[in-house]
């Protein structure tokens, strides 16, 4: 029988039909005149793991700020269940962990007094930040590194104490740019695995320019290049008859056709199936 559910991977059940926790409308960011975001559109479903793709340079660290309401867009908007992330900015941050490229810790601080704090500035009360720190610990494995300074970490550590940061609040959306990036394989193969035990619980949006990742991780791909939009759909989809990497060297190259501003696809002309848009 065909799979109706082309984003559906073992173990899951995501159905075209759950409603849209992420939603992107029109979304671009101009910098005098250089356009960082142009129009970009999309909508992510609960429970869905989505790879966001591009080179460096393509907008993908621009996007995410403007989805968390780090960074407010020149047009359009943002919305996380249903919370406008600009009107309202403070229902929206709860519901979302944010792990930027370069995590916000303080490396004169360890993991349990960077944890304390972010719990403590989120207005969590003390018994539940108690009971958060020891269940993200555990999650996260940083129990036996959280009385030691962050500084002098790993960054495969540090990178852990980030991602408990990120959970720490319970948020139902997790966005994380970058996130493989400076980590040994090993440290890699620990990521992917923890991500795999979120899936049931949580939607994930995850940026990265390395093709491993997608195949690794990822119900869907988002492909963006020079701030547009050019792919929306499975990585089998991306793949085709190809390889990933060729594909992705069809897309983004500096002579595509899809790279001319006549040529850019318009909404409902965007490359792939857009599964859970």
């Amino acid at each position: 029988m065909k799979n109706e559910h082309p984003n559906e991977k073992p173990g899951r059940a995501v159905s075209a039909a759950s409603p849209a926790i992420v939603v992107a409308d029109r979304l671009s960011k101009y910098y005098g005149q250089f356009v960082a975001v142009r129009e970009i559109s999309f909508s992510i479903p609960e429970g869905q793991i989505v790879a966001l793709l591009g080179p460096n340079g393509a907008g993908k660290t621009t996007l995410m700020r403007m989805l968390t309401g780090y960074l407010a867009p020149s047009e359009g908007s943002a919305a996380i269940a249903s919370f406008d992330v600009e009107r309202d900015r403070f229902a929206a941050s709860a519901l979302i962990g944010y792990l930027p490229e370069n995590g916000p810790l303080y490396f004169d601080m360890t993991p349990l007094e960077v944890l304390r704090f972010f719990g403590e500035a989120r207005g969590l009360p003390a018994a539940y930040l108690r009971e958060r720190i020891d269940i993200v610990a555990r999650q996260c494995g940083v129990q036996p590194i959280l009385d030691k300074p962050i500084g002098k970490l790993s960054k495969g550590l540090r990178q852990r104490v980030g991602m408990a940061q990120a959970l720490l609040h319970d948020p139902p959306v997790l966005v994380m740019d970058e996130p493989t990036g400076g980590l040994d394989p090993v440290q890699i193969r620990q990521f992917r695995e923890h991500v795999r035990s979120l899936r049931l619980r949580k939607t994930l949006l995850i940026s990265t320019h390395i093709l491993q990742e997608v195949d690794a991780i990822a119900d869907r791909v988002l492909v963006i290049n020079s701030g547009r939009l050019v792919f929306d759909g499975t990585p089998a989809e991306l793949s085709g008859n190809s390889s990933l990497e060729e594909r992705f060297y069809e897309l983004t190259r500096s002579d595509s056709p899809g790279l001319p501003e006549e040529a850019h696809p318009k909404d409902g002309d965007v490359v792939g199936s857009g599964s859970g848009r």
